[in-house]
């Protein structure tokens, strides 16, 4: 697989966040009246906004953002137990010293993201896309649409890098190369990823002199 530059889910794929990310969105179920497997099920991957519309259908658009802001101050101020996956430093870092240009593309809002990306310890990328930069989230196309517009690249010059469903199914749609880190067992369109990983630390990658990277698996 070949490709110019990187797109980077961040939750789940660069950062551990599922301890936050579980605890949050639990407490939020219970107040309204859903199990947490239920909540569990539909979150990951997807914008937060995207989330309390789909549980809280028939509410007022006054009732949904003030539920959004409250998540999203939960989300931001928890960052206990929040870690750099394994590898996630080492890639980046790499990209870095190869020139190699990447993006991180979130669904979480930047106050969410932000502190997640600081707390972990990564380095900073030459874009950073987040909920509020896209009218449709994942697993619409546009957030890597427009990672790879803004780091000057076609989509099919670009890898993906997800763990999510939602993230999947976006990178696919929006013609990018896929890596699937560590998907779910039920994870859509398998067949169509260039590569599953079990980490981030079995990805190699290096760079010719025209600038396209190679990307391996470690064996």
């Amino acid at each position: 697989m070949k490709c110019r530059g990187f797109l980077f889910d961040l939750d789940g794929t660069l950062v551990d966040s599922l301890s936050v990310v579980e605890r949050a969105w639990t407490e939020w179920g219970a107040r309204h009246g859903f199990d947490a497997e239920t909540i569990l099920d539909f979150v990951h991957g997807k914008q937060a906004i995207t989330s309390v519309r789909h549980f809280l259908q028939g509410a007022s658009e006054e009732k949904i953002q003030q539920e959004f802001l409250l998540l999203e101050k939960r989300e931001a101020e928890d960052t206990e137990g929040i870690t750099a996956l394994p590898g996630a430093r080492q890639l980046l870092a790499t990209l870095d010293e190869l020139h190699i240009p990447w993006a991180i593309v979130t669904s979480g809002s930047m106050p969410v993201a932000s502190a997640r990306h600081r707390v972990a310890g990564l380095a900073t990328p030459d874009i950073f896309i987040t909920a509020e930069r896209v009218e449709r989230g994942k697993p619409e196309p546009d957030p890597y649409m427009l990672g790879a517009q803004l780091l000057g690249l076609e989509p099919e010059e670009c890898v993906v890098v997800e763990d999510a469903n939602a993230g999947i199914l976006s990178g696919l749609a929006a013609g990018c190369h896929v890596v699937a880190v560590s998907p779910p067992a039920d994870a859509p369109r398998l067949d169509a990823v260039a590569m599953v990983l079990n980490s981030l630390e079995e990805m190699v990658i290096s760079k010719d002199g025209e600038g396209w990277v190679s990307v391996h698996r470690r064996h």
